[in-house]
């Protein structure tokens, strides 16, 4: 493993902010109403220098209303899921770990449908109604982390295997339950949910939402940072980490809770998008190496990188319709694992 630097990092980061940044133009360039670069430079700079009155409303709205709070959405959930799938997989030492393998999703999924349902009979007022389903989805997830938790210790410690056996029945369980209510929702909530559970960032979330998200995203990706180099020892197993010195418990608990407040959190505001947590971080390993000091902010990167791609695809590839950018990030993501599994094996 090479020696890391500061120097080294930073230029990783720098290449792939770069990329983002071009990735985020183009996501601002197209869509149902295409916008000319030259357009789109000259709003972008008049918004900068506090001249946003000299622009037309059509520009307004387009630009900042619509599309750019929805690549923000994109880049934060992609960046929570590749972070949360890089760890789960240091943690489990399981390749094929994702931030959904813990059921994390299914008790998000539960929490919305139940919130969607409760909500019509309750007197709430508009700001309240709006939060109502994210929240419910994360109080869900929340839920489905203690419970896998609990299933998933051996003798007061986080076993790996066990934990992921608990996340995989937990969450064909939780699946069950939602297949059970998704029969008593009415149609327009029906296609609501259906459409949430394969992915989507149309919905815009309130500021203060969208605040929880990046404040939240910083301080459970930091504190996964803090841990980076105990999950290298950790690679090589529990009992050698441990004669290395590390506190394997402290560690296994700060990113087991850690990454899933980040999968809740993005499964909550955008719905369960596949693959992005998969096989981002195995894309940045080859790409990066396996230093997780390294890995876990190019994973965040990438992540960010790849679903802002997924859903400018989603809305842009049948326009004026929209697919669920969990769809998008399926059809891609498929292919690719299996030219990774392939490659692998060769």
């Amino acid at each position: 493993m090479r020696p890391l630097t500061a120097q080294r990092l930073l230029s990783y980061c720098a290449i792939l902010a770069v990329i983002l940044f071009l990735v985020v133009v183009v996501a601002l360039k197209m869509g149902a109403v295409p916008i000319s670069l030259y357009g789109l430079g000259r709003a972008l700079v008049r918004m900068a220098l506090g001249q946003a009155s000299d622009l037309s409303s059509e520009y307004k709205l387009i630009i900042f209303n619509i599309r750019l709070p929805r690549i923000i959405l994109g880049i934060f959930v992609g960046a929570s899921l590749s972070v949360a799938g890089t760890s789960f997989q240091a943690l489990l030492r399981n390749p094929l770990a994702d931030p959904y393998v813990l059921g994390v999703s299914s008790g998000s999924a539960v929490g919305a449908i139940i919130a969607l349902i409760v909500e019509p009979h309750l007197a709430l007022s508009p700001a309240v109604a709006a939060l109502f389903t994210p929240i419910g989805a994360f109080i869900g997830a929340l839920l489905t982390i203690a419970a896998v938790y609990l299933l998933g210790q051996r003798n007061g410690r986080i076993d790996s295997a066990t934990l992921l056996l608990a996340g995989v029945i937990t969450a064909s369980f939780l699946s069950a339950i939602i297949m059970f209510f998704m029969t008593t929702l009415k149609g327009g909530d029906y296609r609501g949910i259906a459409f949430w559970l394969m992915g989507d960032l149309s919905t815009p979330l309130q500021e203060s939402l969208s605040w929880v998200l990046r404040v939240g995203f910083f301080v459970a990706a930091g504190a996964i940072y803090t841990t980076a180099a105990d999950l290298n020892l950790l690679l090589a197993g529990e009992n050698e980490a441990m004669h290395l010195g590390v506190d394997v418990r402290r560690v296994s608990l700060v990113v087991y809770i850690a990454a899933s407040i980040l999968t809740g959190l993005a499964v909550s505001v955008s719905g369960a998008v596949g693959y992005v947590g998969l096989l981002v971080p195995h894309a940045m390993r080859m790409i990066f190496g396996s230093d997780h000091r390294v890995l876990l902010p190019t994973a965040a990167f990438g992540g960010a990188i790849a679903m802002v791609i997924a859903d400018t695809l989603a809305r842009t590839v049948v326009a004026p319709s929209e697919l669920p950018v969990g769809a998008i990030s399926a059809m891609a993501g498929a292919p690719l694992f299996i030219y990774l599994l392939r490659r692998k094996l060769t």
